[in-house]
Formats: C-alpha cells, structure tokens, sequence
C-alpha cells in the first residue's frame, strides 16, 4: 500500500488523506461495540469502540488480514462532542488495538444507529497484496 500524502499539505494526524493498494480486497460490514455473543458489555463510547475495532481485527483475520492490510476506515458516531472531547483515550485505545495503522478515515456523526444501545459503527476495506 502507498499513502498519499499531496505536496505542500500538513500531515495527517492518525489518518491517512488517501491510500493506493493492489490486491484481494476484504470489505468488513459495520462492527459496532458487542462482543462475540452480540452482548454488549459497555455503554461507555471508549470501551464500545475497543470492542468495534477488536471485531475488525477478528474479520480481518478471517481473510488473513490485519490492520496493516486496512486502506479505508469509517466511523459512524453518535455524539461528536463526546469524541472530540475523549480523543486522546480514544487515540490510546485505537493504538493498542490496530497499532501503529492509520487508513484513510472518514468520521460522521448520525442521528443514530440500528441497535439501540450501540454508540460507533465502524467499516473497513483492507486490501491483501497479490
């Protein structure tokens, strides 16, 4: 994969402006923050999202993939205020669950999500080299 990154513009911070890959393509449907039994365990946004990201890293398992394969991220949230608001937990969070891999990532706040209780939805295209 190849990040692109426009001359003369500011580096993205935790986020990549665009990516150019090659490969088998992986499309990760929405995971929000339940666990395995589609239980949630949380009604915290940070412990949620912990549980969203470790359910992409499992279906990118799947296929043989992990973070470093992602190229495309969005994130549906609930309440921007409370993301701004928690971005260094949130940053920490992401870290230590996907490491040091940062697609191009989109951000949206949504009026709400399918189930009730969720707070983030987040997809991912990860692509495998050929």
């Amino acid at each position: 994969m190849k990040v692109l990154q426009p001359p003369g513009w500011a580096p993205a911070r935790g986020y990549a402006n665009g990516v150019a890959a090659r490969g088998t393509q992986i499309f990760v449907g929405g995971q929000i923050g339940w666990n395995a039994q589609q239980q949630f365990e949380s009604d915290d946004f940070i412990a949620q999202t912990a549980q969203a990201l470790r359910n992409v890293v499992a279906v990118l398992r799947e296929a043989g993939a992990g973070p470093e394969h992602m190229a495309r991220m969005t994130w549906y949230i609930l309440d921007r205020v409370e993301y701004n608001a928690r971005l260094k937990e949130l940053g920490q969070v992401y870290r230590d669950v996907m490491g040091r891999n940062f697609p191009a990532m989109t951000c949206v706040q949504v009026a709400g999500l399918v189930e009730m209780r969720a707070k983030v939805e987040i997809e991912v295209t990860a692509v495998l080299a050929d």
